[in-house]
């Protein structure tokens, strides 16, 4: 509370001018924006949120109007025609050109429009007497642009990335020159066409570049122009630079122009542009022809003329005019609610300047900055910089927080952000120093692109971004602030005052060295205090900070531990059935998730979509031989045990996918379908694992546990939790409750039930777990194969189906910020005796304990 205190509206207003909107934005979110109450939408360079007036008045155009294929001569198809182009009129205006400078050709996004250029640009490969082309590309550029190099390579051009100091760094006098791409030294100049291409705006930092670099490389007066005579192209990639910030095409007038319109308006969807300076247009080829591009053509022959107009040459069939006629309406709307580009860009950065002040002056109580921000200069100026803060929270120890902890943290707050590296591998390298031979090593590990491996031998693979739009507010800033001193930061909050005033008044150059420590406290009259030291930062260090020894026993227990609980979960994400006894089947324990509950999709439910799976309980009689289902207010129903093959031919086989892997699964008939679907509210399924289906481990465990065989679990055979680890977390959760007074006490049993795990031991040291490598449970051997990482499950009450933050808040203050808790066991068979195939309660726990990197 303190530290929102201080981020108060007033200092808000201090540090930024409110945009001409601003005042009004609370009716505006009323009135265009109700479905998101309650939630913290900061994911606005991913896609921006569309106004409900919109899709409102879009919707009544088109159930009056009828509108035709456009390239047919109706009246509906002259509508259409008529319509688009309009709406193609509309988008140069808007950038603030015309059709006599610039054609629009429709896309399915920015990236199509992107390959449309790779196909079409007009590469030469080198001859005895010409170099061949150049495909120059910035580092900070989109995987998108990177792709290019592609086609490129393979019609003979050479690609050369280029770093951002590199274009203005290596610049020296070139040769003024005229032309279709510049650069000509007069008659008989090489006239090889080479493309440069680079961001408005980094998607990764918010940085923007000069827009004049154009015309640099253009005249050759900047690298790497001015190191190779030709002709010079020019592709801006203007993607995440329109969705906050006006683009002036008479003053920037690049040769292509891509984009994307769900990042300007957030509807449509799977529509963007290329927009092509004439005079770059003819030199572009194409060798596809689709309906409407051509002028004529025989089908017998290989001959074709393609139409004239540029629009209709690049555009393969039909375009997608009921979305493009949606564009009107979204124009509208944005003048409407904004009045133009320059409002949305002052107050959109300016909702990002003070988050940034304030994230980049925040501190553990013993401290130490929370966050380490990614971003080039002082972020004083929307001219250079864009509404995106990048970055990754740091513990009280200095140590980096992975990016899936503070996201699955953030979903739990309904905050939405966006974590990885965000298809812009140059710009996460440079900022987070991970070299090439790095990234091939994460690979080789089994890091790619979009999974929650967040960190690889403690450095970062990737980072957290927080993006702002025009419908972004005050209070999402407050929020998103008071997430991070509530989760990550250790108590009680500093901000460091010095560093604070510096990025208020200083325009340029970097802050001083000196800290200030500001303790903020309660006044008598209900304001704050500060209690400011000034004082050079410390040394990072474990004062103060909560987290597991790391002492590594290389030794068995001298006193046995024992197995106090076995859960048997035999449909997945349903109620837990403990026993005392049970047999070990090839994939865990007998019957431990064989089943699961789809959708009418045949999507996998769990209780992240539907919390009232946990009141589902299956039990397993094997005496029976049936499966037992019983639900608050349902009779019981049971389903038989038949055999495997017995199931496979008597039922329908189907695919499914549990944890991306895809499985085959045998559909448990109509009545089970039924009481399901009664008792949750939507048409659901209950299908079993087909015998036929083996899954392997999750290549990120090691290598025992990914190649065991698994049913329809998500990572491993068992899942195995500590009893003194689950004590510390009570311990944690009553310590936070006192502080606030808020909520009732969790007992130990309900978290044991949160946590969901097979196997429960009475240990000694809370998070001891974490270095075993090998267990011997009664008779039966196992290995450990990784860390279990948590999510938003554990905030469901397994008997309720109500949901409290309460557990996974404490899971993180015990864990410095990560949510890993419980390890992943799998079986070893080898040799094993028929003992050594049930488990029982009481049963001794022998472990031992390596140096493993877990």
């Amino acid at each position: 509370m303190e530290f929102r205190n201080l981020c108060s509206l007033e200092t808000f207003r201090d540090i930024c001018s409110p945009s001409g909107y601003s005042e009004n934005l609370e009716d505006v979110i009323k009135k265009e924006f109700t479905r998101i109450k309650g939630v913290t939408y900061l994911d606005h360079a991913g896609a921006t949120l569309y106004p409900e007036s919109a899709v409102r008045e879009f919707c009544l155009d088109i159930s009056k109007n009828v509108y035709g294929n456009p390239h047919s001569h109706n009246p509906s198809s002259r509508l259409t025609h008529d319509t688009v182009d309009r709406v193609r009129y509309r988008i140069l205006q808007h950038f603030n050109t015309t059709p006599e400078e610039y054609s629009v050709i429709f896309t399915s996004g920015s990236t199509a429009a992107l390959k449309l250029v790779s196909e079409a640009f007009p590469w030469s490969a080198p001859t005895a007497t010409e170099p061949g082309s150049l495909f120059c590309y910035l580092t900070d550029n989109h995987t998108s642009v990177v792709g290019i190099r592609g086609p490129a390579s393979a019609q003979g051009a050479l690609p050369i990335p280029v770093s951002p100091r590199e274009v203005e760094g290596r610049a020296r006098a070139g040769v003024e020159g005229g032309g279709v791409g510049g650069g000509r030294d007069g008659a008989g100049a090489c006239q090889t066409p080479h493309l440069f291409c680079y961001p408005a705006q980094s998607n990764f930092s918010g940085r923007k570049y000069p827009l004049g670099h154009v015309r640099g490389i253009r005249a050759r007066r900047l690298y790497p122009a001015c190191d190779h005579g030709g002709r010079w192209f020019v592709l801006l990639d203007a993607a995440a630079h329109v969705g906050c910030s006006p683009l002036d095409l008479r003053s920037c007038d690049a040769d292509f122009v891509p984009l994307s319109f769900y990042k300007m308006f957030g509807f449509p969807t799977g529509l963007g542009a290329l927009l092509v300076r004439h005079r770059a247009a003819a030199r572009l080829k194409k060798s596809y022809f689709g309906g409407g591009t051509a002028a004529g053509y025989l089908a017998g022959e290989d001959y074709f003329v393609p139409t004239a107009n540029v629009c209709d040459r690049f555009e393969d069939g039909s375009v997608s005019f009921l979305d493009i006629i949606a564009l009107n309406h979204s124009f509208d709307a944005l003048q409407r609610i904004t009045g133009g580009m320059d409002h949305i860009q002052t107050h959109a950065f300016g909702l990002a300047r003070y988050t940034h002040m304030l994230l980049s002056s925040l501190c553990h109580g013993n401290g130490h900055p929370v966050a380490q921000m990614y971003t080039q200069g002082q972020f004083d100026s929307p001219d250079t910089q864009g509404a995106i803060l990048n970055f990754n929270l740091l513990d009280c120890r200095g140590h980096i927080i992975g990016y899936s902890q503070v996201d699955k943290l953030a979903s739990l707050y309904n905050i939405h952000l966006r974590t990885g590296c965000f298809c812009n591998t140059g710009a996460c390298q440079h900022f987070l120093d991970i070299t090439d031979q790095e990234v091939k090593n994460n690979l080789k590990a089994g890091h790619v692109c979009g999974d929650s491996i967040d960190l690889v031998d403690g450095k970062p693979t990737g980072s957290v971004r927080v993006s702002f739009g025009y419908m972004s507010t005050f209070d999402d800033c407050q929020t998103f602030l008071s997430f991070v001193v509530d989760c990550f930061v250790e108590k009680p909050p500093r901000v460091d005052r010095e560093r604070l005033e510096n990025l208020r008044q200083t325009k340029t150059g970097p802050c001083g060295n000196s800290h200030q420590k500001c303790s903020i406290k309660p006044s008598a009259n209900g304001g704050i205090e500060q209690e400011v030291e000034t004082r050079r930062p410390a040394e990072p260090s474990l004062d103060g900070c909560v987290g597991p020894s790391s002492a590594v026993d290389t030794t068995l227990p001298k006193n046995p531990y024992t197995l106090t609980h076995i859960f048997i979960y035999p449909v997945k994400s349903c109620a837990a059935f403990e026993v005392c006894d049970w047999p070990l089947g090839a994939a865990g324990l007998l019957f431990d998730r064989s089943w699961m509950v789809v959708n009418g999709h045949g999507v996998c439910l769990s209780q992240k979509r539907e919390p009232r799976l946990c009141q589902v309980l299956a039990r397993v009689q094997l005496p029976l031989g049936q499966l037992s289902l019983s639900a608050p207010g349902m009779d019981n129903l049971s389903v038989p045990l038949e055999s495997a093959d017995t199931v496979k031919t008597s039922q329908r086989v189907c695919q499914s996918k549990v944890c991306g892997d895809r499985v085959e699964t045998v559909d448990s008939g109509d009545e089970a379908a039924t009481w399901l679907s009664d008792f949750l509210g939507q048409p659901c399924r209950l299908r079993r694992q087909s015998p036929d289906s083996i899954r392997g481990g999750q290549k990120r465990l090691n290598t025992a546990a990914s190649t065991a065989v698994l049913s329809l679990v998500n990572e491993a055979q068992y899942l195995l939790i500590n009893q003194a680890s689950v004590d510390l977390i009570q311990e944690q959760i009553r310590s936070r409750q006192e502080s606030s007074e808020d909520g009732q006490p969790l007992e130990r049993q309900d978290l044991i039930s949160r946590f969901r795990a097979n196997l429960v031991v009475a240990g000694v040291e809370p998070f001891e777990e974490d270095s075993w490598s090998q267990l011997i449970i009664g008779n039966a051997q196992f290995l450990v194969g990784g860390r279990c990482e948590r999510c938003q499950m554990i905030c469901v009450d397994q008997d309720t189906g109500s949901k409290s933050k309460a557990p996974l808040l404490a899971l993180s203050a015990c864990r410095s910020g990560k949510l890993t808790f419980g390890v992943y066991l799998s079986r070893q068979v080898q040799g094993d005796s028929p003992s050594a195939r049930t488990l029982s309660v009481g049963s001794a726990v022998l472990h031992r304990t390596l140096d493993l990197s877990l």
